[in-house]
């Protein structure tokens, strides 16, 4: 039997997770639909966030949480303004937010460990099993962080 399950990466920052995590869905991309669509009911996601603000520029690098998503519905959601993103429903692990750092060397889809942070770039990305579990079993083994 084929494993359908893929495994992604949403690059956002710190406050953007959060307000993710709180509310149970994901957004990618400033909001577009097209990283979502790839996405299906069963997948993960886990999301990395260079920074904290998004508004500022210190760095995070860090692993921020850890989700599968719940179904195969895409929705829109008015943040007023005119800004109304797409959304998918995630449900979100109990886990702990990780540095980047001691992980580079043994991440496959980081091609060059020495400009790792070239591989966010686009701000959603497939990775292998193996590279979301390392990450996974770094994030759920402390079981501190809630939602």
């Amino acid at each position: 039997m084929q494993n359908n399950i893929r495994y992604w990466i949403g690059v956002a920052s710190r406050d953007h997770v959060m307000k993710s995590v709180d509310g149970e869905f994901a957004q990618l991309c400033h909001g577009k639909k097209a990283p979502l669509k790839k996405m299906k009911k069963g997948d993960w996601v886990i999301y990395y966030s260079p920074k904290i603000w998004s508004k500022q520029s210190a760095p995070h690098q860090k692993f921020t949480a850890l989700g599968r998503v719940v179904d195969d519905y895409i929705f829109q959601f008015d943040m007023e303004d005119g800004f109304i993103p797409f959304r998918r429903n995630i449900e979100f692990m109990n886990c702990t937010e990780i540095s980047i750092h001691p992980l580079i060397p043994q991440l496959s889809f980081i091609k060059n460990k020495r400009y790792w942070g070239y591989s966010f770039r686009l701000g959603h990305l497939e990775i292998s099993e193996n590279d979301f579990k390392i990450i996974r079993n770094e994030m759920i083994s402390y079981r501190i962080c809630t939602k």
